[in-house]
């Protein structure tokens, strides 16, 4: 989906932007374009921001789990 149609920006663009350490409107602005036309696009680009860190906290809890979940299997597997 389009958040800001004037620079052409998706959704996937600023999650990416998100991954890459973006967590502002302003350094949107800065690496993709957004806000900088018409600011109508200002209010989705900042809850497009609050997704993707949800979405990149949520991995990362994910990831942590399964690290600790291997080595738990580790140990328990050593001490066999």
């Amino acid at each position: 989906m389009y958040v800001c149609v004037c620079n052409a920006v998706t959704e996937s663009q600023i999650h990416q932007a998100v991954r890459e350490g973006a967590t502002t409107v302003k350094h949107l602005k800065e690496t993709l374009g957004v806000g900088t036309e018409c600011t109508c696009c200002v209010g989705c680009a900042k809850a497009c921001i609050k997704e993707a860190t949800l979405e990149n906290s949520r991995l990362e809890m994910n990831t942590s789990s399964a690290e600790t979940s291997n080595q738990f299997a580790s140990v328990l597997v050593s001490s066999i």
